[in-house]
C-alpha cells in the first residue's frame, strides 16, 4: 500500500509544480491570471494559445455573447463545438488549466438551450420550490460542465437578497433568499452537488453585493448605507465548514468597510476582513477586471497593483465590456515590473501560486 501511494504521489508531482519551489516566476504571474477570448475554435496561431503557452496562462472563461459587438458570435455555438473548445485550450497547458464559466441558472447561464444544452432555473425560482430541486439543478449543471470539460462554476451566489430591485442581483432572480442563513444553505447544496460531478464552485460576490441599488458592470456600487453584517452570514457558516474553495470579490464601495478601496481592492476587505476574520484560505479570484467599477476609477497598472496588495490570487478580464487580444501580455508585463521594481515581493506571488496549485491539485 505504501508503495502504491508513493508512487502516485510521485506521478502527480511530475505534472504539478505543488509550490513556488518548483516553478519560475514568470509561470507563477501566468496562474495568477484568467482571461476570456474570442473565438469558436482556438488555433494554434490564436492569442489565447499564446498565452496559455508563452504566459502560462491559469485560466480561461468562456462567454456567449460579445458585449463590445453587441452579438452572440464569441465562444458558444454548440455542445460538441464548445466540448472540443475546451479540450483543445487545456491540451496547449502545461500546468492544469482552469476552466470557467458563469452557469447559475435562470438569466445567468452560458450554455442555453437555444445552443442545445440543459437550462435551470434561477435561484430564486429554486429556492421557492424544494431543496431537491437545488440538488437536482445544481447535479445537472455540475453533469454538463463535467462532460464538456469545464472545472469551475462561477455559482452559486452568496449575496442576500436584500434589494430585490437590485439591478445586477435581485431583479434578475440570482439570489436564493432575503434570510442569509438559507442563502447558506441553498449554497451548501449546490457546492456539494458541484463537487460530487468534479466540478468546483465559487461563491460570489464578496463582502455581499444584494444591497446594491446600482451594477457594478457600469459604475461606481456604493453600499455604505444599505449593506450590514447580515451579508456576511453564508460566508462565515460555511467557510466554517470549510466548504468554499474559490471566492469571488465584489466591485462594490462600502465606506464602513474601507474608506478608500473598492472590495476588489482593499487589503483592509481581502486580507484583514476575509483572510484574517472569517479565516478563509482558499483561492480568491477577483469579478472581472474590465468592468466599469474599476476602469473608470483606476489605470490597469494601478488596479492590478492594487488587487493583489489587497490579497487576491487571480486576476480575472473578462475581456468582454472591453476587448484586448494582448490583455495577457500587458497584464503579466504589469506584475513582473512590480515584483522586479520591489512594489510587490516574490513572496507575495508565490503565496498566490501555492493556493492556486492547491486548488488544482484537486481537479
Amino acid at each position: 500500500m505504501h508503495r502504491i501511494i508513493l508512487t502516485l504521489f510521485l506521478l502527480i508531482s511530475l505534472v504539478l509544480p505543488s509550490t513556488a519551489a518548483a516553478a519560475d516566476l514568470d509561470t507563477m504571474i501566468g496562474q495568477m491570471l484568467m482571461a476570456g477570448f474570442r473565438g469558436f475554435e482556438a488555433p494554434a496561431d490564436s492569442p489565447i494559445i499564446r498565452d496559455i503557452e508563452k504566459y502560462h496562462l491559469g485560466g480561461v472563461i468562456l462567454f456567449d455573447y460579445d458585449v463590445m459587438t453587441h452579438s452572440y458570435e464569441r465562444n458558444i455555438k454548440n455542445p460538441a463545438q464548445v466540448k472540443k473548445l475546451v479540450s483543445d485550450l487545456k491540451a496547449h497547458a502545461d500546468i492544469p488549466l482552469l476552466t470557467a464559466i458563469d452557469q447559475e441558472g435562470g438569466k445567468v447561464q452560458r450554455l442555453k438551450p437555444r445552443y442545445g444544452f440543459k437550462g435551470t432555473p434561477s435561484a430564486a425560482v429554486l429556492d421557492a420550490g424544494s431543496d431537491k430541486d437545488i440538488e437536482f439543478a445544481a447535479m445537472s449543471i455540475g453533469y454538463m460542465l463535467h462532460k464538456l470539460g469545464f472545472n469551475l462554476d462561477f455559482a452559486p451566489l452568496a449575496d442576500v437578497n436584500v434589494n430585490p430591485e437590485s439591478p445586477a442581483i435581485g431583479k434578475m432572480g440570482r439570489s436564493f433568499s432575503a434570510d442569509p442563513n438559507r442563502v447558506a444553505q441553498c449554497d451548501e447544496i449546490f457546492l456539494t452537488e458541484l463537487k460530487r460531478q468534479g466540478v468546483i464552485g465559487c461563491l460570489k460576490h464578496f463582502p455581499g453585493h444584494g444591497s446594491a441599488g446600482s451594477d457594478s458592470h457600469k459604475g461606481l456600487t456604493d453600499v455604505t448605507n444599505t449593506w450590514t453584517e447580515q451579508e456576511l452570514i453564508p460566508y462565515r457558516l460555511l467557510i466554517k465548514k470549510g466548504e468554499p474553495k474559490v471566492i469571488m470579490t465584489a466591485h462594490i464601495f462600502n465606506e464602513k468597510l474601507d474608506p478608500k478601496y473598492p472590495a476588489t481592492l482593499s487589503q483592509k476587505i481581502i486580507t484583514g476582513l476575509l483572510r484574517k476574520e472569517l479565516e478563509f484560505n482558499g483561492v480568491v479570484i477577483t469579478d472581472d477586471m474590465t468592468m466599469k467599477a474599476i476602469t473608470s476609477f483606476y489605470g490597469q497598472a494601478e488596479a492590478i497593483r492594487l488587487s493583489i496588495q489587497a490579497g487576491a490570487d487571480i486576476l480575472l478580464f473578462g475581456n468582454n465590456i472591453d476587448y484586448d487580444a494582448d490583455v495577457v501580455p500587458k497584464a503579466h508585463a504589469i506584475i513582473r515590473k512590480l515584483v522586479d521594481d520591489g512594489v510587490i515581493s516574490k513572496q507575495r506571488i508565490t503565496q498566490s501560486y501555492d493556493r492556486i496549485m492547491r486548488l488544482k491539485s484537486e481537479l
